[in-house]
Formats: C-alpha cells, structure tokens, sequence
C-alpha cells in the first residue's frame, strides 16, 4: 500500500489549520487552572485564550525513508522496494516558541521523551535564534503604560480614528527581532483594517481606502514617535 496525502502550501506559522497542527504545552507535567480546565494548549488556541503565537507550535515538514527499488528488472512503481524495511528513517519538525518559553525545557523534553538515545533516535537542532537581547533581558517589548513609546503610538492610532487590537506575538511575518536583539524597543504594526489575512497567499492585496487610510494613521505615528525623547540604545552586556 502507498498512502498519499495532499494540501495547501504554507511557511508552518499557523496552529490552526485543516490538519490541525499540533500544540505542545512545556509544563504538561503540571499544568495551571486554565490549561487544566481546557485540557491542553491546543485547546486554548482554539478557544480563543491563547494566540497562536503564545503556544509552542510542532510542523512536520518533510519525511524521508525507504530502500530504493534497484534499477534493473521491474523497478516498483513507487521507487521503493515495497517489502523491506528502511534501515533508518529521517523526520524534520518545524518548532516555533514564543519567548515567553524556556528553550531549555524544550530541549529537556526532546531528550526524555521524543528523541531519547534509549531508542536509538537521535537530533539536531538545524537553527535557534537567541532568546535575550545584548543586554541579558527577554526578547518582548513591553506593551503596557511603562513604556513611553507604546503609550505615544497607542495614543497615535487612536487620534487617527483606527483601533488596536490586543498586542501578540506574530511569527516569521516580520524582521523586528532583528531590532529587539539588539536591545531596541521594537513595535510591528500595520493598518490593514478590515482586510484578511493572506501572508504568502495567492492574490495578497490591500483595498485602496484601506491604504490612503492608513497614510494618515502612519502621519499621527511618525509624529507622535518623533516628538519623544531619542532613544539611547543599551550597551552590550559583554563589553
């Protein structure tokens, strides 16, 4: 039997799709009220109580296994041979975390539970980006009242007329954390009110009022950003 799957294309951001990707909750172990009454992390993504981004995410990406089938006499039509058994297979899991989540517990879970040496499984982590800027903090912008410059851009939008809505953390939609590294108070935002979502999509457009619109909420921004005092970037913590 050779069993076969089909979809759309993606870049592995989403939680929520028609497969339902997977959820991972790091501390399963001992779970708080609100993951217990709604059962996992998963569950409170789907609920509305967490963003998508909030949660650790796990994609599988690609998949390799399989004995060729040799190339004289009658090769199989599926390029394997159909009655043996590969001596090894390959996985690749897109993981995303947010930064509110220890990589080191991720890392911890991996070793006892999904890839132990034990079962004769080993992995590598192919790319990891840091989880603190220069100066040792967490790599999140505040976005809260203690923070000048969200309460100036805040102000800002709501002067233009547009709404916000609750801050969250969007994944791979943006270089900010370029900026964050570096220890730069960094803020994504874009007007695209009443407009779907169609990051890498086919026919990704942007309605010409939504546009001029947001011309003149961009104005109150610069304005209002650029009437604070500059910002003095925090020296490394290694120097």
């Amino acid at each position: 039997m050779a069993l076969k799957t089909a979809g759309n294309k993606g870049n592995g951001k989403g939680v929520i799709g028609p497969s339902d990707d997977p959820v991972i909750d790091l501390n399963a172990g001992t779970p708080s009220p609100t993951v217990s009454a709604c059962g996992s992390q998963f569950e409170l993504v789907k609920g509305g109580v967490k963003a998508e981004a909030e949660v650790v995410s796990v994609n599988l990406v690609y998949f390799k296994a399989g004995t060729p089938s040799p190339t004289a006499g009658t090769p199989s039509p599926t390029g394997f041979v159909m009655n043996m058994q590969p001596s090894e297979a390959e996985a690749g899991f897109d993981i995303r975390i947010p930064p509110t989540e220890d990589p080191d517990l991720l890392k911890k879970r991996i070793d006892e539970e999904w890839a132990p040496a034990t079962r004769n499984l080993t992995y590598q982590l192919i790319q990891q980006g840091p989880v603190t800027d220069i100066t040792g903090r967490p790599l999140i912008t505040t976005t809260d009242d203690s923070n000048p410059w969200w309460s100036a851009f805040k102000e800002a939008v709501i002067a233009s007329g547009g709404k916000l809505q609750k801050p969250e953390i969007l994944r791979s939609t943006t270089d900010a954390r370029f900026m964050r590294q570096l220890g730069i108070p960094t803020l994504g935002f874009s007007p695209m009110a009443n407009t779907p979502i169609l990051l890498h999509e086919h026919n990704e457009f942007l309605n010409d009022t939504v546009f001029l619109k947001g011309i003149k909420v961009y104005e109150h921004v610069i304005r209002a950003l650029s009437s604070l005092p500059a910002f003095e970037k925090p020296q490394d913590a290694s120097v």
